[in-house]
């Protein structure tokens, strides 16, 4: 018998000598669809390869089987000069989507848009949800004009760096990778999301800055 195992088995022998039951944990809360758009938008405006998204996207009709489905998707987005239809559902949501089960062998509009559906599963897929959660956590950190300068001026003249390097440039901030990220979140810098924050992350200028949805 395992460690574990062992371990276990002697507090379930400890619980039924003082008469009591161990406490259940409570159900994680459902996630709401508010709070997976708001996650699935920190991607997008981190993601280097999108170079706009729209809220709500123009309708498309889509052929599903012998039937013709009209639909508005929550987003539309361009991502290297293609088109990209998106909706984002909730677990539950997603249940009763009429284009639910075409979407899983990968749907097509009849304007050429291919569509696609984002739940909690792949949005707050890892490493990247953590990785877009460290880099917005940095957006509210001061970055003075001279560090902002000499930090894209590096990248400029070097094209990518490591993350620790590119942090040396900083001078006025304390946390110098802390004000990297920060130009990250203002979609001067890109970072790739899809591995952790580690200190050889590359990092490289965004000539594309992203563009607001809702232009606020």
């Amino acid at each position: 018998m395992s460690a574990p195992a062992i371990l276990d088995l002697s507090d379930r022998h400890s619980e039924r000598r003082q008469g009591t039951r161990r406490t259940q944990k409570k159900p994680a809360t459902p996630l709401t669809r508010n709070t997976l758009i708001a996650d699935f938008l920190s991607i997008c405006e981190l993601d280097s390869e999108i170079e706009s998204l729209r809220a709500p996207a123009d309708p498309a009709t889509f052929v599903v089987g012998d039937r013709e489905i009209e639909h508005i998707a929550d987003f539309e987005i361009i991502r290297d000069g293609q088109s990209l239809l998106v909706d984002v559902l909730t677990d539950d949501d997603l249940l009763t989507h009429p284009l639910r089960t075409a979407a899983i062998h990968g749907l097509t509009a009849e304007d050429g848009r291919h569509f696609s559906i984002e739940t909690a599963a792949s949005i707050r897929a890892e490493p990247r949800f953590t990785t877009v959660r460290l880099i917005t956590a940095c957006r509210r950190t001061p970055v003075t004009a001279g560090d902002r300068v000499r930090v894209l001026h590096q990248l400029d003249e070097v094209g990518a760096m490591r993350l620790v390097d590119c942090a040396g440039a900083v001078m006025n901030t304390q946390d110098g990778v802390a004000a990297v990220l920060a130009l990250a979140c203002e979609g001067l810098i890109a970072v790739d999301i899809s591995r952790p924050i580690l200190p050889e992350t590359q990092v490289r200028r965004r000539r594309l800055p992203y563009t607001d949805p809702f232009a606020f």
